[in-house]
């Protein structure tokens, strides 16, 4: 991407805060513009006809959010916790996209990465035992909640409990139960009933059923 054209896109970016529970775009929405998460989590969710919903994502700095040349949006995107994101224009992004192959291959290069990460998700939740699945949550967690670092040893847990449960299938109870047999097991430390401390990342990606 030329300078120009880092300065044009820088141009017409929007920041926007968005506190905890805000909804940054709905399902069915008509997309007017695409996002860069600048920090914070976002939870992307599906609303069935029937009105029930699932969490089928989380998105974290600096994930791009957004499919150029979609009309509308398939998902719900929530922020989890308090964020910060870039806005851009739809029809920019879609341009760039299309005058840029290494701005496309980059987007690319993203969305085939979220295909590893649903595919490595539905083995969570399809074969893992409820502790593998409740620890490879707090291992997603630990590996993406600060772009900073590979491993973050401590966080505070961007869901809440009944959160949690919906995006593992889990019941609330199953959740509270294996994060206690986590927190007694040594591989956690759980303090306030939100915050995390991980004294040995290799516990919990072992508790994880992670290779």
């Amino acid at each position: 991407m030329s300078v120009v054209q880092l300065i044009e896109l820088n141009r017409i970016s929007t920041k926007r805060q968005i506190s905890a529970g805000g909804e940054v775009i709905g399902q069915g929405e008509q997309i007017a513009s695409y996002s860069n998460i600048v920090k914070g989590v976002v939870k992307l969710s599906k609303m069935m006809a029937d009105g029930r919903q699932q969490i089928v994502g989380l998105q974290f700095a600096p994930d791009f959010m957004g499919r150029p040349f979609l009309k509308e949006s398939s998902l719900t995107a929530e922020a989890a916790t308090d964020a910060e994101i870039c806005a851009f224009p739809r029809a920019i992004i879609d341009r760039l996209v299309t005058d840029l192959p290494d701005f496309e291959h980059k987007l690319h290069e993203q969305s085939l990465k979220e295909l590893d990460e649903a595919r490595e998700w539905m083995l969570t939740l399809g074969r893992k035992t409820a502790q593998e699945k409740v620890a490879s949550f707090l291992y997603l967690i630990a590996t993406h909640i600060d772009p900073l670092q590979k491993f973050s040893k401590n966080f505070d847990l961007p869901l809440s409990r009944a959160d949690i449960a919906d995006f593992l299938g889990l019941t609330i109870e199953t959740v509270s139960r294996q994060m206690t047999k986590l927190r007694k097991d040594g591989v956690i430390i759980i303090e306030n009933n939100r915050h995390v401390i991980v004294p040995d990342g290799r516990k919990l990606k072992e508790a994880a059923g992670a290779d």
